[in-house]
C-alpha cells in the first residue's frame, strides 16, 4: 500500500479547503438550506418560506455559503435564485443523509 493511500486527504491545501467548507456547512440553518436546495435552484423567498426565519437571516447564511464557493446564484427579474455549485457538496449531503437520517 502506498503511503498516501492511508490518508483520505493528501495535502495541507486539500485539508484546509475541506475544513473551510465543512465549517461553513456546520451551522444547522446553513445545513438545512443546503438540504432544501439539493440539486434545485430556489429563490430566496422560497427558501425563507421553507426554513421559517427572516429573509435577512437567510440572506446572511446564503452569503456565507456563496463566499465559500458552495453556492452559486443567478437573478431573474427581481428574484435571486441559489443553487449548490459543486457536485461534491451534493454527494456529501447525500452521504450525511445516509449516515444520520433514519427512515421510519
Amino acid at each position: 500500500m502506498d503511503e498516501n493511500e492511508e490518508h483520505l486527504l493528501y495535502n495541507d491545501t486539500d485539508i484546509a479547503k475541506a475544513a473551510r467548507c465543512l465549517k461553513a456547512m456546520s451551522h444547522p440553518l446553513r445545513l438545512k438550506i443546503l438540504c432544501i436546495l439539493g440539486n434545485q435552484s430556489i429563490s430566496v423567498q422560497d427558501i425563507v418560506g421553507q426554513v421559517g426565519t427572516s429573509q435577512s437571516n437567510i440572506s446572511q447564511h446564503l452569503s456565507i455559503l456563496k463566499e465559500k464557493n458552495i453556492l452559486g446564484a443567478h437573478k431573474e427579474a427581481n428574484r435571486v435564485y441559489y443553487y449548490i455549485d459543486d457536485e461534491r457538496i451534493l454527494k456529501l449531503i447525500k452521504m450525511m443523509r445516509d449516515v444520520f437520517c433514519t427512515t421510519h
